[in-house]
């Protein structure tokens, strides 16, 4: 399996999917990185593990779909069979979503269908919840709405702030991403309907579900 990456900012996910690959753990080759924002610190990222990395410029297109068109295009010539978008700040459009079915994840820091879209931790202190969490996602053709594949719960306290909050979360998602990929590598991933199961999994575990078996 050939696994490629859309990535805006930092690219910490980039990167925990990426050194994954490259060390073994994950039965995969790294595809490619692609980014929209020249500046992404993912490519400085992408430079020092020694991976092919593209920007793809989205003001340069007359549209959204022509855009993904393109994107669409360079995945399929690099041969990608996964992707993963990993704090990537656009919506992708319908078209990306059909041409990858069901071979496109996303993750998102917060319990979905729980505070989905922008500032989620914001959103979780601020509605006062006791737990948040992580989402590993399929991505459909609406905004966080698509098939659950894995979560990961982390406690909140009266004391957090969203940026407190941000920084325990963080370390989750970068375990729960590179093993929902593995997974997926593995061939033991189904789909019926809107559930989705690891076959083989433990699903009677906390804080993640299904349990984390290799980060």
């Amino acid at each position: 399996m050939r696994v490629a990456v859309l990535a805006s900012g930092r690219g910490s996910n980039f990167e925990a999917i990426a050194r994954a690959i490259l060390e073994g753990k994950i039965n995969a080759e790294f595809a490619l990185l692609i980014v929209n924002r020249r500046t992404a610190e993912a490519v400085q990222r992408a430079e020092k593990l020694g991976v092919n990395w593209i920007y793809v410029d989205p003001f340069s297109f007359p549209s959204r779909e022509d855009y993904d068109r393109r994107l669409v295009e360079i995945l399929k010539r690099v041969g990608a069979d996964l992707i993963c978008l990993a704090g990537y700040n656009l919506l992708v459009s319908g078209l990306f979503v059909d041409a990858f079915p069901d071979r496109v994840l996303n993750i998102h820091p917060s319990l979905l269908p729980s505070f989905p879209g922008l500032k989620p931790h914001w959103q979780a202190v601020t509605y006062g919840v006791k737990i948040s969490g992580v989402t590993v996602h399929l991505v459909d053709k609406g905004v966080d709405t698509g098939p659950v594949v894995a979560q990961c719960a982390v406690p909140v306290s009266p004391e957090d702030t969203p940026e407190s909050l941000a920084d325990k979360v963080l370390p989750w998602e970068h375990r729960l991403y590179p093993q929902v990929v593995k997974w997926f590598a593995d061939g033991r991933v189904k789909r019926e309907g809107r559930k989705v199961v690891v076959e083989g999994a433990d699903y009677n575990s906390l804080p993640a579900v299904p349990a984390l078996e290799d980060f």
